[in-house]
């Protein structure tokens, strides 16, 4: 009968908990952006931009989406994500592809206010 009740208020406290989470004090994110990411996912973000400039072609575009990581210009992004994925051991063809952008990113002049 203990473990009857034991299992029932386990129970009640998890919906309590769920309920306050989602309905009463729910968390919002506001002006959230990728300049706050973890390097980690910085790194992930920076393999999906190379990914779709793998396809795409498009440097002006890529520097574009590059440039929400923050103030630094897009090859060192691009730099430290290389970095970065060399430690989190990510496959051989991840790297190539962000090889690619920063190779392709060599030949374009930083702009204005970016540091290299």
């Amino acid at each position: 009968m203990r473990f009857v009740f034991f299992i029932i208020a386990i129970l009640v406290g998890l919906a309590a908990g769920l309920y306050y989470s989602w309905v009463i004090n729910p968390v919002e994110y506001t002006d959230t952006s990728p300049d706050s990411l973890r390097m980690d996912y910085k790194t992930d973000y920076v393999l999906m931009v190379s990914e779709i400039y793998r396809l795409e072609r498009d440097t002006a575009k890529a520097v574009s989406r590059l440039s929400m990581l923050g103030k630094l210009s897009a090859a060192r992004y691009v730099a430290e994500a290389i970095l970065t994925a060399r430690d989190l051991e990510y496959s051989q063809g991840d790297l190539e592809t962000m090889a690619l952008l920063a190779d392709a990113l060599q030949n374009v002049p930083p702009a204005k206010g970016n540091q290299p």
